[in-house]
């Protein structure tokens, strides 16, 4: 696949009169911030794709269905590899998995202990939470190949977080305690993950405080559908800015 060229830039997205708000998809600036996020959902989604599988141990009665999740992520993976192509662009993959790697930790860790509430606070309310979020607002600004990829993706991504929202809302007496400590310690990595890469973000037009506040809207909705109470969910919350 060819990169994209400016002039084919104008062309597509002129279509939807938004070319005057889109940034330059063809300067070195964007291409070097685009490596590492495009680097950060590339890894992202095959670090999805190996944690769905794993909490399949966790719930041996739902692996089918954790398997077709898996199987979606790395759909998506394959299809955000092809963005990068499309640009021209070389993923910082290196950067990626460092990027990655406290919440990474964070899951192993729990997956060693079996400590399924965690793992599907992290993986499938977090992770999914922060992504719609971010490709909602990336969506905006996208190329038109990455636009077109970007809607797919979301619509997957909601039946992932809607997995981990139904299961921990049929078990919350159970497992509530486990999930605000899970909270406690996963909930501030999203925001120091963000700020890491709020420079970037801003090069290609997303802004961090639209970012967090996107991501924060999706997750307090999702505890919402889970059934914590205000207080709690507030209480949750305030783990983001401590």
């Amino acid at each position: 696949m060819s990169p994209l060229a400016s002039s084919e830039v104008a062309v597509l997205d002129g279509v939807n009169g938004s070319l005057a708000t889109l940034p330059d998809f063809t300067t070195d600036e964007y291409k070097d911030a685009y490596s590492r996020i495009n680097a950060i959902v590339i890894e992202g989604e095959k670090e999805a794709y190996d944690n769905y599988i794993s909490l399949g141990t966790l719930v041996p009665d739902n692996a089918a269905e954790l398997k077709k999740l898996a199987v979606m992520e790395m759909k998506h993976m394959r299809g955000f590899t092809a963005c990068g192509k499309n640009l021209g662009v070389t993923a910082d993959m290196p950067f990626a998995k460092k990027f990655f790697s406290k919440l990474h930790g964070n899951f192993q860790k729990a997956l060693a202990e079996e400590k399924l509430t965690t793992c599907l606070l992290i993986q499938a309310i977090l992770i999914e939470a922060f992504a719609i979020s971010a490709y909602n607002v990336y969506i905006r600004v996208a190329d038109p190949f990455a636009k077109k990829i970007t809607e797919g993706v979301v619509k997957d991504e909601y039946l992932h977080l809607n997995y981990g929202q139904e299961w921990l809302k049929s078990n919350l007496e159970g497992c509530k305690q486990e999930l605000i400590q899970a909270n406690k310690e996963n909930l501030p990595l999203i925001k120091s993950m963000l700020d890491e890469v709020a420079k970037d973000a801003e090069v290609m037009q997303m802004d961090r405080e639209e970012l967090m506040e996107e991501f924060m809207i999706a997750y307090q909705d999702t505890l919402v559908e889970i059934g914590l109470d205000n207080r709690e969910i507030a209480r949750m919350a305030l783990a983001a800015v401590v």
